[in-house]
């Protein structure tokens, strides 16, 4: 199983930037997956997820300003994130369960998640 995420960058605040999270050796559409994010000397925070059944969940501290879709077609989970904001700069990662082993309502623990990708970072700046 392998996670690669990619589209950190340096954002200004209110700007906008989609994360991409890439998977690979696992059947795709029967995982759910995660973004999270950790900001240094804080815990990692559960941001979303997309269910293999195209059901999405957030928290309430990007609920509004981020959207989570997927591409069964490749693999691919991204995140579209507006309305940027200094305390969203962390380090973010995709993370992958088995959608029989998944509940919805527990859906921003990290520990619920098996396969982590190794982050990508972004700045939101001015």
């Amino acid at each position: 199983v392998q996670l690669v995420e990619s589209g950190g960058d340096l954002v200004q605040p209110g700007g906008s930037l989609r994360l991409a999270c890439v998977a690979s050796g696992f059947t795709f559409d029967y995982y759910a997956i995660g973004w999270f994010r950790q900001a240094p000397g804080k815990e990692r925070e559960g941001l979303a997820c997309s269910n293999n059944d195209g059901q999405q969940y957030y928290t309430d501290s990007v609920k509004g300003r981020f959207t989570i879709s997927r591409d069964n077609a490749n693999n691919t989970v991204y995140l579209q994130m507006n309305s940027l904001k200094p305390e969203d700069t962390a380090e973010y990662f995709c993370a992958a369960v088995l959608s029989d082993w998944y509940t919805p309502n527990r859906f921003d623990l990290p520990w619920e998640y098996p396969y982590w990708g190794q982050g990508t970072q972004f700045t939101v700046s001015s």
